[in-house]
């Protein structure tokens, strides 16, 4: 059905007249008749009849007109829904402890006015594919793996580097240490049953192991934080690696240890990414609040994987 000529049903309705319905509209008489006529023969039924002073509604045109007004109101808000700036702004961060979920609360708080969705998205190829058929507007990711280049049409920019400590239990060999080298930690069992092949956290760690020599061990099923903590706590021949902005909170008898890495301390890349004609307007403000808010990347001391960008 044809929205114009709903609408310029309704505005002959309420004005009685074509000429001056003609009027509001800005369009000519003729113009009128003619989209009333299309809409009789789209609906079957004779909606005016021609009086002395105007138009009147027939018994049908009556019926039709509460309608009518409805699908202009539907309309109206279905494309409010899609106006830049008049719905959420909607980011993907991965998982609602980490470091980008922490990005997105402080931008939050920063810009209230804001609205926010936020989803969790599992791996790079779901979030692009994502952020292109414009289900997400933008997702924080570590860019890119190898072989894997973004598409052309995706932009991206580094948000944050993220430290990597090393988390113990309180029986473990380096559980009293202050601080760690990487070197010390070549022959210790370091447990992420989280990484999961094909997955940009794979491919870091996989570089991680291959210059360092370390032993990292993805065996068994992956329960959740909760359960790594429970493992990490009982077992002394375990740690595990954790990001030092990942939000983790444990029983006090667990007497977990969070120690950072040095020599080099390895950094874990969040870029966030989007859609490079993405209009909404909400994105140049998380940009914004980003780049103000971001510590600098690529510090002296510091280890990212070599495919790791923007830097």
């Amino acid at each position: 059905m044809d929205l114009e000529a709903v609408r310029t049903f309704v505005v002959a309705a309420d004005a009685g007249q074509f000429q001056e319905a003609a009027a509001d509209l800005s369009i000519t008489q003729q113009a009128v008749s003619k989209r009333i006529a299309v809409l009789e023969k789209d609906l079957g039924v004779r909606l005016f009849t021609r009086t002395a002073r105007g138009a009147a509604l027939t018994i049908d045109g009556q019926a039709f007109l509460p309608h009518a007004r409805e699908l202009l109101r539907v309309a109206e808000r279905a494309v409010a829904s899609v106006r830049a700036g008049h719905r959420p702004l909607r980011v993907d961060v991965i998982a609602s402890r980490g470091a980008a979920s922490g990005l997105m609360r402080g931008f939050h708080r920063a810009h209230p006015e804001i609205e926010l969705d936020v989803v969790w998205l599992f791996d790079i190829e779901t979030a692009v594919a994502a952020i292109r058929s414009g289900a997400i507007d933008a997702s924080f990711r570590a860019v890119a793996a190898p072989g894997r280049p973004l598409p052309g049409d995706i932009e991206s920019v580094r948000a944050i580097d993220e430290p990597l400590q090393l988390l113990t239990g309180p029986a473990h060999a380096l559980a009293g240490a202050r601080s760690v080298t990487l070197a010390q930690l070549a022959g210790h069992r370091i447990w992420m049953p989280g990484i999961v092949p094909g997955t940009e956290w794979a491919a870091y760690y996989d570089d991680l192991v291959a210059e360092f020599g370390l032993t990292i061990e993805a065996t068994g099923p992956n329960f959740g934080s909760d359960a790594l903590l429970d493992t990490v706590a009982d077992t002394p021949a375990l740690a595990t690696f954790m990001g030092a902005q990942t939000r983790l909170v444990w029983p006090a008898g667990h007497d977990l240890r969070r120690i950072p890495v040095t020599d080099p301390t390895p950094v874990y890349p969040h870029s966030l990414l989007w859609r490079r004609d993405n209009p909404h307007p909400a994105l140049a403000t998380l940009h914004a609040h980003l780049a103000a808010t971001a510590a600098g990347h690529d510090d002296a001391g510091t280890w990212v994987p070599h495919w790791v960008g923007p830097r």
